[in-house]
């Protein structure tokens, strides 16, 4: 949902047109995959982080505007939220230094980036859902002031036509009502990109999603919202209900949610283009003055601007993403699933681990998924997001056992194969897996270390819930720019 898109309203004509675009698009995409018209000579990967805005006293502060120029750096953009921001980082192979330099960079930037917005009040903060969130923090005021936050927002109520109902029950529960999407600024999330030919990209995928469940559980780093404990990753339930444009009957009727894990391995990219147009209205019918078949047979390079703008608006937690940069078409699969957090080193880590796994998945001979429902799949996402690296989940041959074995046993040596795969210095692999290797270890990620700190602070020093929760971000905030990682993190 990058595009920028003025404020308007738009008419059953609007709606009519953009349908139709948007087909039209779908079949020169169609025509491009027939003819292999894609870069696949150098693939890159990418890496995107979401930033929450703190002032000095741990609660969010809505000052995105006066960081982002404070910072004045193009890499830093809005997010929904005023207290959001986040960071596109330049895409890189990972060959040899690529995750070191990866690293390098990101921790650059953040530093100058945080140097700069203490300037005006405000810190940078990593992690998957700010503790100390509370619901006036996220109202129509809440929103940033790019006017494509208010159209989404009028948009997706005007298709429920009712309050959004939050409800999740966790280690403790919450029931309330939103008359807006701000819910969904207290996600925030870490994006890794992996581009990929025409002809790898549903292996790919179908690998992503085998390991999306175990990623969850690993990186989960969101146990807090709205002074309650609910799931170790509650920014998956939180982001599927704070953007759900679907009413309680439109809902039994099995329409598929925005927010979606999807319903079927496949076999081609085509296949989630051609579902997000056969099963998503479009929630903003802009339409772009070019014509796809023509640019196409004149032999450019469409933009299909509606297709692009449509498949952002469909949150599936591994994207299919086009695009084109510098004159060439291209394909990724935007990996969705993770918090941001806890540290550059713990994400980098992160990182490493989803691209080594899903290569070693995606040469395998025989497919995993082809021994694996999808709906298992699905279950261990969810799993995982509610027990985070407790979980236990299903793997083939292997039966249910916890995921942190599973790690162990199986996927680290798959990882570092796939690392060998893509050329990583092995220095680099050893280091970063090993981060991963010990989080299984000691059981600690970004969610443990939260709770344990909660209640620590709660029982030990005896404060009350909101002061404990600002405690809990100051130390995090510390230990973060240390950049230790997660598993070595004190308690207080």
């Amino acid at each position: 949902m990058g595009e920028d898109v003025g404020v308007r309203t738009f008419s059953r004509e609007d709606r009519a047109r953009y349908r139709e675009k948007v087909r039209r698009c779908l079949d020169v995409f169609a025509e491009m995959l027939r003819e292999s018209r894609f870069d696949v000579d150098r693939p890159m990967t990418g890496l995107e982080i979401e930033l929450n805005l703190v002032d000095d006293d741990s609660l969010p502060t809505m000052r995105n505007a006066d960081v982002l120029a404070a910072v004045a750096d193009p890499a830093f953009q809005t997010e929904l939220g005023q207290f959001n921001v986040e960071i596109n980082v330049a895409p890189r192979r990972l060959a040899g230094g690529g995750t070191a330099a990866f690293e390098e960079h990101v921790r650059a930037s953040l530093n100058a980036a945080e140097q700069r917005a203490r300037t005006v009040g405000a810190h940078m903060v990593m992690i998957g859902i700010l503790p100390t969130v509370e619901p006036e923090h996220l109202t129509a005021a809440t929103l940033s002031a790019n006017p494509r936050y208010a159209l989404l927002n009028e948009q997706i109520f005007a298709a429920r036509g009712e309050d959004l109902p939050i409800a999740i029950n966790g280690v403790e529960r919450l029931s309330v009502t939103a008359d807006t999407i701000t819910p969904e600024a207290a996600c925030t999330s870490t994006q890794f990109h992996l581009q990929v030919s025409p002809a790898q990209f549903a292996d790919y995928w179908n690998a992503a999603q085998v390991v999306a469940g175990v990623q969850v559980a690993l990186g989960a780093n969101s146990p807090l919202f709205f002074g309650r404990e609910l799931w170790r990753e509650t920014r998956v339930p939180l982001f599927q209900q704070a953007t759900d444009t679907r009413p309680e009957e439109i809902k039994a009727q099995g329409v598929r949610p925005r927010v979606w894990f999807g319903e079927r391995w496949i076999t081609t990219v085509f296949d989630l283009f051609e579902e997000n147009v056969r099963y998503f209205p479009a929630l903003l019918p802009v339409c772009d003055p070019e014509d796809p078949a023509r640019a196409l047979a004149e032999g450019g390079v469409p933009k299909l601007a509606e297709l692009r703008l449509h498949n952002g608006t469909i949150y599936r937690w591994n994207r299919p993403v086009y695009d084109v940069l510098k004159g060439r078409p291209h394909l990724r699969v935007e990996n969705r699933v993770l918090p941001a957090g806890p540290t550059v080193l713990d994400t980098i880590a992160n990182g490493a681990f989803y691209f080594g796994v899903v290569r070693a998945l995606a040469e395998a001979d025989r497919p995993l998924w082809s021994q694996m429902s999808f709906s298992a799949a699905e279950e261990n996402f969810t799993t995982c997001a509610r027990h985070g690296i407790d979980a236990q989940v299903f793997w083939p041959g292997l039966g249910y056992l916890p995921v942190t074995e599973l790690v162990l046993r199986r996927l680290l040596p798959l990882a570092h194969h796939g690392l060998d795969r893509w050329g990583v210095d092995p220095g680099e692999r050893d280091r970063l897996l090993g981060i991963i290797e010990q989080r299984c270890l000691t059981g600690r990620n970004g969610a443990t270390w939260q709770v344990e700190t909660l209640h620590r602070l709660e029982s030990a020093d005896h404060l009350d819930r909101p002061e404990a929760l600002r405690e809990v971000v100051r130390h995090y905030v510390t230990l973060m720019h240390s950049n230790r990682p997660v598993h070595e993190w004190p308690l207080p």
